[in-house]
């Protein structure tokens, strides 16, 4: 099945606005349970508006939506370092949201590539994103002394999920941009739900917005949000946990059946 893009429209109108990481999360659970919260999704554009929080790249998530799954009216892509509004099926960059993003990581890519090269359990991505570097990570061959010269050259490390090593520029993550968006748009907070479920959505439901875990997800963020009285740990794997989080918070009606 194949959705049609979203009308260009203010989401800052709509009832209630999903912020959610796509692998594990949006794309997790069942395919009954994924079909239902984008069946619901597409029913109420009217009402739902949706923002992709990602690691994932622009090329990716257009891929994606061309491949089944709803497109959003806005990503935070590359961990929280691309912010861009998606227009007819293309993803175009905020620039003013992105110049403290560029200016903080100025030309580093290089740099960072040759510090980390040849590091113990880290390989190199293919992908050149723009402010960011990314390793595959073998957690029993990693050696964590990357942590310390990514720190010692200005910039922050994210391991995530036993398997990713990011690059950042300091202080950018899918928190920040997420509440960097949220605000530019004019969205009142408290119709926001931000979902994830490994450790780089840490600073998304760290940021103060309404957020879930959703259920399977890495122990570690669970361990990092349990007790913070605006998160919600869901039971019901990836989609179906977004769902079970949108009628704990009573922030839309539900479809029948979830």
């Amino acid at each position: 099945m194949s959705f049609d893009h979203p009308h260009n429209r203010d989401i800052a109108s709509c009832r209630f606005v999903l912020a959610t990481d796509l692998d594990g999360t949006f794309l997790g659970g069942s395919e009954e349970d994924r079909a239902r919260l984008y069946d619901w999704i597409e029913a109420n554009r009217d009402t739902i508006g949706l923002i992709f929080v990602t690691g994932r790249d622009p090329k990716f998530i257009g891929e994606l939506c061309d491949g089944g799954v709803p497109w959003p009216e806005y990503v935070v892509g590359d961990v929280g370092t691309t912010i861009a509004r998606v227009q007819d099926g293309t993803i175009h960059p905020i620039e003013p949201l992105e110049v403290e993003i560029a200016e903080t990581w100025g030309n580093a890519g290089d740099k960072v590539r040759d510090a980390l090269h040849g590091h113990p359990g880290l390989t190199l991505q293919p992908t050149d994103f723009r402010y960011r570097v990314s390793y595959d990570l073998d957690a029993e061959a990693f050696d964590p002394s990357a942590h310390d010269k990514v720190r010692d050259m200005g910039h922050d490390p994210l391991v995530s999920d036993d398997r990713y090593f990011d690059v950042l520029p300091r202080g950018i993550s899918k928190g920040p941009s997420l509440r960097r968006l949220v605000t530019h748009l004019g969205i009142e907070e408290g119709r926001v739900l931000a979902a994830g479920d490994t450790l780089n959505d840490l600073s998304m439901l760290q940021c103060g917005l309404q957020a879930v875990a959703v259920g399977g997800a890495e122990e570690a963020l669970l361990n990092e949000v349990s007790g913070l009285p605006h998160v919600h740990t869901a039971e019901a794997i990836g989609a179906a946990g977004i769902l079970e989080a949108v009628e704990a918070f009573n922030l839309h009606p539900l479809p029948k059946g979830a």
